[in-house]
């Protein structure tokens, strides 16, 4: 994950749920499609030669195992959004469910922003989880612990730098410019015992130029990845997943303890960057973001030395004159 610059565009997971409150669990994410030739108008799932389905059965066996979190694996062909679909499931669903759909046709990500993507173009998949020994209090990290452990993978795997715009979209470097290639979408879902978290995440994998849903998107492979393979780039994020949320539920959701809130901070694009974030009750603040305090909100230090901590509201990179 390397520190970068810049916006996105919008998509992810239709919201009906609750959003998860804190470090504003609401992010929007992009849409996907792939290169090269191959290419057919037909629906079925070899349609497109460059963009092959994926193998449900491959999935389980590599991530389903005795004492691990994922415990069910779905691979579906087509849904309205993977969250709605998954928040449904939430009080009979055991944690670790995943769900993975080759297209979503009713996707919507921060600020209510739809999206569509080709099928079989990118990664959607939502994941239930319910941490039950981390105070409810803590879980507004759970997105951006998302997008920490989203980024890594895709840093390892893909072979290409991925940062991170708070509170929840991925960036890479297209032609010298940031674009944004996904994002992650959290929401409450459930109730008492089985109350938990539905983490949409959603990434751009094969979506050429004049794919585009808007000029500030990207996708992995506009960003020269070494790999566009969604079955590696999918074990690759939800091992990474397993992984960062292990740690931080065995440390209580301590950010510091379980060094999320460093690695956040270190791989954020939005430190040390002038922003404007529009908030709640149509207040603007505009300054520099400075800090990630213990909550997971962005702290912005406007021109008179003030510091406000925003955990909610669209934050924009404004670029320097």
């Amino acid at each position: 994950m390397t520190p970068s610059k810049s916006s996105g565009s919008a998509h992810e997971p239709a919201a009906n749920p609750t959003p998860v409150a804190g470090a504003n669990a609401e992010s929007g994410l992009g849409s996907g499609s792939g290169f090269g030739s191959g290419r057919d108008s037909g629906s079925g799932p070899w349609s497109d030669l460059d963009r092959p389905p994926l193998s449900a059965a491959s999935l389980r066996r590599a991530l389903v195992r005795p004492g691990g979190l994922w415990t069910v694996l779905d691979v579906v062909s087509s849904t309205g959004s993977t969250n709605v679909d998954l928040a449904a499931r939430a009080v009979d669903d055991p944690e670790g469910a995943v769900l993975i759909a080759e297209k979503q046709t009713a996707g919507r990500g921060r600020l209510d922003r739809s999206w569509s993507a080709p099928a079989r173009s990118g990664i959607f998949l939502s994941v239930l989880l319910k941490p039950r020994e981390v105070p409810v209090e803590r879980w507004g990290w759970l997105p951006l612990l998302a997008g920490v452990a989203t980024a890594t993978a895709l840093s390892r795997t893909a072979g290409v730098d991925t940062a991170l715009k708070w509170p929840n979209d991925l960036l890479v470097t297209v032609e010298g410019e940031e674009r944004k290639a996904g994002g992650i979408l959290a929401e409450r879902a459930g109730a008492g015992e089985e109350a938990g978290v539905v983490l949409g995440i959603g990434l751009n994998i094969t979506l050429t130029a004049d794919e585009l849903p808007v000029p500030g998107a990207g996708s992995l492979a506009l960003a020269g990845a070494k790999s566009t393979d969604r079955d590696p780039l999918v074990r690759a994020v939800l091992r990474s997943l397993e992984q960062w949320y292990g740690d931080w539920r065995a440390a209580g959701g301590d950010p510091a303890a379980s060094r999320l809130q460093e690695t956040y901070a270190a791989g954020c694009a939005t430190l040390g960057r002038r922003v404007r974030a529009e908030l709640p009750g149509d207040r603007t603040l505009t300054g520099e973001a400075t800090a990630l305090d213990a909550d997971g909100r962005l702290v912005v230090t406007t021109a008179d030395g003030s510091r406000e901590a925003v955990g909610a509201g669209d934050v924009v990179h404004v670029r320097a004159e």
